[in-house]
């Protein structure tokens, strides 16, 4: 269904293009003239455009060579009224009388170039392929031609890329090639731009993908309000980022991001339960700051779950769901019966995978693991399955071995099944039936030997009720379904607490957290899971800063979260009017003062608003009174 609603969708945008072709008075015979600029005027034009030019030749290109050195292809850059600025590559691709319709100046709006890839781009404002015999003038029918469109930080359409080719080859890789092409561009616009004065924090769907031109890339101020940010960040995000602050899009503190290490991953989990990776540049104004090194702190194991040495004792602490999911799922691997995981974002899915692996037979063979949501949906099929040297526009001279046959021998993680395009998915489900892959371009089946698990953190039946995910191959991966418990119901969780705080306590600190702090851990609903358990903790050790981790060391927001969640009603902790300050307030009334803030403080579990709130007085009344207790 899903398909077919692609295809109806596509051929309504060729048809609306040749409707506005005929609109401007077009016929498919006729044959415009090319624009002809000389010297100065080129030069005129490369300096209007300085800055996008560079932008693309200097930063982004040189990581396309393979692009242009293996495969008969131009590369063209226009400017928003799909005027010509530049090329790169092959002009020899087609007939000699368009290669001036690749030179600096040309025209390729549709008003004069009729339906084509740079002119239909700009005028959806969307990445657009045309094939032959859908250019609209006959001139253009040699030539097959994928673009999409570049915007800037605020979201003005000011470029266009595009890549043309007269190869009888699969295309839709070339279309997946210039879209990530345009997001690089798109993504140096915003470093060069807003890099300087602001942070940069760049967002995938793994730490293994994030340095992907197909990542998503936010700009924000010290306050953490969004100043700008990529379509693919957007879509990570599911809606537009311009304007919002870091607080209402992740669960974690914005503290915990602006101070993160800006050459290590951050784990973050939207407040719709995605779970992201990002990494955290800093504006270039505070990195030329000298900073005080952080201490070294000595670590037991490996400080984040999934690393290498994960073993089913690190799985499960008492909880019977998850030790049977554990030991059935060990049971079955080796039958070579296939395995899906299910689950909320941050369960743990990738973990019990890595486990899996480890205490397998295959433990000496590779463990691939490939999130099917990272990969842009033109290139799934050539990533995963491989391809012939020149299978495609801009393939390795080479070929591509493909994922699955890296798997060979070993385990195949597909994480994310759910998003994988249809057309991959039924290659994929031949591959399983046969157990033998064709790459890309080839007509060689090549047998494979894997063993596969699977992972979805959104139900299946749903996408297929959808017509987006294939009926077929749910029943071929799903051989043994385990359902990962969230957190929040896990029996297991006071020991995974402790177990967590362990790994990530100062070699100070002391073995054990507190009641209080345990108490608010432990009954918090946990919307991110796991993953949101750890970076709590972190930042609780971090403030703490050598000391035992109190309840005023748990970040408030997360203190916030807790209480909206498990009091509906807020009722007044006590009746604070007694104790309000008062110009004839004695000593012995003050003591009662200071012994009932010390109360209220804890009553809220450490949230300062709430604890002012309660109390009447402001923020710095609050903190100077914590200050003279030794608690702030």
């Amino acid at each position: 269904m899903k398909r077919q609603q692609e295809r109806a969708e596509y051929r309504s945008i060729i048809a609306d293009s040749w409707n506005r072709c005929i609109g401007y008075g077009l016929h498919h015979d006729y044959e415009p003239e090319p624009a002809n600029l000389d010297d100065r005027a080129r030069e005129t034009l490369e300096k209007d455009y300085e800055a996008l030019l560079s932008t693309t030749e200097t930063e982004v290109l040189p990581y396309y060579n393979n692009i242009m050195s293996n495969s008969r292809c131009l590369i063209l850059l226009a400017d928003s009224h799909a005027q010509v600025l530049k090329g790169w590559g092959d002009k020899r691709i087609t007939e000699s009388h368009l290669r001036p319709w690749f030179s600096a100046g040309a025209s390729w709006h549709e008003r004069y170039a009729g339906t084509n890839a740079i002119g239909t781009s700009i005028a959806t404002r969307s990445p657009v392929q045309v094939q032959r015999n859908e250019h609209f003038l006959k001139l253009n029918r040699s030539i097959i031609s994928s673009a999409a469109p570049i915007f800037d930080t605020d979201r003005t359409l000011v470029g266009v890329l595009s890549a043309f080719s007269d190869a009888y080859l699969p295309q839709a890789h070339t279309l997946g090639m210039v879209r990530l092409l345009s997001q690089s561009v798109e993504n140096r616009l915003i470093v060069r731009q807003l890099g300087g004065d602001h942070f940069i924090l760049t967002l995938n769907t793994t730490a293994d993908n994030i340095d992907s031109p197909w990542s998503g890339l936010i700009a924000f101020d010290p306050n953490g309000r969004i100043v700008a940010s990529n379509q693919r960040a957007d879509q990570l995000l599911g809606e537009p980022l311009s304007g919002r602050n870091l607080n209402s899009l992740f669960i974690e503190n914005r503290n915990l991001v602006l101070n993160h290490s800006h050459n290590a991953p951050i784990q973050l989990t939207t407040t719709k339960r995605v779970r992201l990776s990002g990494l955290l540049k800093r504006p270039v104004s505070l990195d030329t700051v000298t900073t005080k090194p952080a201490r070294a702190i000595p670590r037991a194991r490996p400080t984040e779950p999934g690393m290498a040495g994960v073993s089913m004792d690190d799985i499960e602490h008492g909880d019977p769901l998850v030790r049977r999911c554990a030991d059935q799922a060990r049971k079955v691997l080796e039958r070579g019966v296939p395995i899906l995981i299910c689950g909320e974002t941050g369960v743990g899915k990738e973990v019990m995978v890595k486990a899996l692996h480890g205490t397998s037979q295959r433990c000496a063979q590779p463990l691939v693991s490939v999130n099917c949501a990272a990969i842009p949906p033109e290139l799934v099929e050539s990533e995963l399955f491989g391809y012939e040297a020149g299978a495609f526009t801009g393939a390795r001279a080479q070929g591509s071995l493909g994922l699955i046959r890296k798997a060979d021998k070993g385990i195949l993680f597909l994480d994310e099944i759910g998003e994988m395009p249809l057309a991959a998915q039924s290659r994929l489900l031949r591959v399983l039936q046969e157990r033998e892959v064709t790459p890309v371009g080839s007509t060689e089946r090549i047998p494979v030997d894997i063993l596969l698990v699977s992972a979805t953190n959104r139900p299946l039946a749903d996408r297929i009720d959808n017509g987006e995910f294939r009926a077929d191959l749910y029943y071929r991966i799903n051989g043994l379904s385990l359902e990962l418990p969230a957190l929040r119901d896990r029996m297991d969780r006071r020991e995974l607490i402790r177990r967590i705080y362990l790994e990530h306590r100062d070699s100070g600190q002391s073995d054990t957290l507190n009641n209080e702090v345990m108490a608010a851990l432990e009954n918090h609903p946990w919307p991110g899971n796991i993953r949101q358990l750890v970076n709590i903790v972190r930042v609780a050790v971090a403030i703490a800063d050598g000391d035992d981790v109190q309840l005023w060391h748990l970040p408030e927001d997360f203190l916030a979260d807790y209480e909206s969640q498990t009091r509906p009603e807020r009722k007044p902790v006590f009746d604070a009017s007694p104790y309000r300050e008062s110009p004839q307030a004695n000593d012995n009334s003050r003591n009662d003062t200071m012994d009932q803030t010390l109360v209220v403080y804890r009553q809220c579990m450490g949230n300062v608003s709430r604890a002012a709130r309660e109390l009447a007085v402001s923020r710095n009344t609050l903190y100077k009174r914590l200050r003279d207790l030794g608690v702030r």
